[in-house]
């Protein structure tokens, strides 16, 4: 005998003993029983089915929500930045303003206080003394140093000489500040 027809004698005899041993009714039983499952992994395998194309409807449902959530993430810090740029723009131009004036009012002031001392040199040394000798150091002081020193040194001569003392030591200590201001 050849090891095929081997092979199918075994197979037969392995089926008629199966046969004797659970008869032919218990074989039908075995595929009744399979077809009847048959049936039911068919549904399971439908509920699965479902259960996939379930989670993938959330899987995009999700990522689509996240995209969006991106989108309008992206969009709100792009008009944060937006505004923070026009916040900034306007902070730089109210710094320059501010330099601006601030200049402004030093020559406004600087004008106004050589229209005073132009006025003081015009006038009598003894008439600018009593007015010194009656004005406050600092006031006086802002003054005098917008004036020529030859005038200033005429008006010193005819003032009370404590008050004019005072005015000179002010007038140094402003001359200091004037040289550490440049």
């Amino acid at each position: 005998m050849t090891k095929f027809a081997t092979k199918i004698a075994i197979s037969l005899a392995i089926f008629d003993m199966s046969s004797m041993l659970f008869g032919q009714d218990q074989l039908l039983d075995c595929n009744k029983i399979f077809e009847e499952r048959k049936g039911e992994l068919a549904l399971e395998i439908q509920r699965l089915n479902d259960k996939e194309s379930s989670l993938e409807s959330l899987r995009e449902a999700t990522t689509t929500l996240l995209n969006k959530k991106k989108n309008q993430l992206t969009n709100q810090e792009n008009e944060i930045n937006r505004k923070t740029a026009e916040v900034n723009a306007t902070e730089s131009r109210i710094k320059s303003l501010i330099e601006e004036n601030k200049k402004l009012l030093e020559d406004i002031e600087k004008l106004k206080m050589d229209k005073v001392s132009d006025t003081f040199s015009k006038m009598k040394p003894k008439a600018s003394a009593l007015i010194f000798n009656e004005m406050d150091n600092e006031d006086a002081v802002k003054i005098l140093l917008n004036m020529n020193p030859k005038v200033i040194s005429q008006i010193f001569s005819k003032m009370n000489p404590k008050k004019a003392s005072e005015l000179t030591q002010a007038l140094s200590d402003a001359g200091k500040k004037i040289e550490d201001y440049k």
